[in-house]
């Protein structure tokens, strides 16, 4: 739910003031620039998405329906335009199996981690992430990363609560068998490579997002 404040700085922002849409930025910033980034998977890039999901964002302010949560909007925004991206790339769709490597991702509670093989870890997630088609890449970040509800990711990327979860299931699979792939040709992480839960909460790298201060702050 948006705070009192947040609906203030709606309204005020529809009727044209850059100050409140800055404190839109500000308090939005950090899960759009985590889905643009686990999306994209180069933070340059990331922090590119982000500023241009703001400034479209802006753009059509007029065409926010107050009766749908703020961020739910802006995911929108965030996903195509991400997906735009990674058409262009030609990313590759690959068909897997199941994997412990995912232990975590089958339950709604984060899993405790080890900080040295958990970075680790996290950039191995996010090199698999790059790896699964965006239609399928988009629910796993707004699930397990933005604890979106089902119901928020089926109206951010427009399809039926159903639908959403079959695309869960799907991408559960295909990265748990691209890990399993991996795993049988490379050598494993500081030694070893155990089915140690990943969590949902790693770090991503923060780019700046800077852009706004100077466009929105007056």
């Amino acid at each position: 739910m948006m705070s009192e404040q947040e609906e203030v700085w709606i309204r005020e922002a529809q009727t044209g003031s850059k100050r409140s849409f800055s404190r839109l930025v500000e308090a939005y910033q950090r899960p759009v620039y985590n889905l643009t980034y686990r999306m994209l998977g180069s933070p340059e890039e990331a922090e590119d998405a982000a500023q241009e999901t703001f400034l479209r964002a802006y753009a059509r302010l007029e065409q926010y329906d107050v009766n749908h949560k703020f961020s739910t909007w802006l995911f929108s925004i965030a996903n195509h335009h991400c997906i735009d991206r990674l058409r262009k790339r030609r990313a590759k769709y690959v068909s897997i199996d199941d994997n412990p490597v995912l232990e975590n991702l089958e339950h709604d509670s984060p899993q405790p981690e080890e900080d040295l093989l958990n970075q680790e870890l996290a950039a191995e997630l996010q090199a698999l992430l790059g790896k699964l088609d965006p239609d399928y890449r988009t629910p796993l970040v707004l699930r397990y990363w933005e604890d979106c509800s089902y119901e928020e990711i089926a109206e951010s990327m427009g399809l039926t609560v159903s639908a959403v979860k079959s695309r869960l299931f799907r991408a559960r699979k295909q990265i748990a068998d691209l890990y399993a792939n991996q795993a049988a040709t490379t050598p494993p992480l500081s030694g070893k490579r155990e089915p140690v839960a990943v969590g949902r909460r790693e770090t991503v790298p923060q780019g700046p997002l800077l852009f706004w201060r100077a466009s929105f702050a007056t």
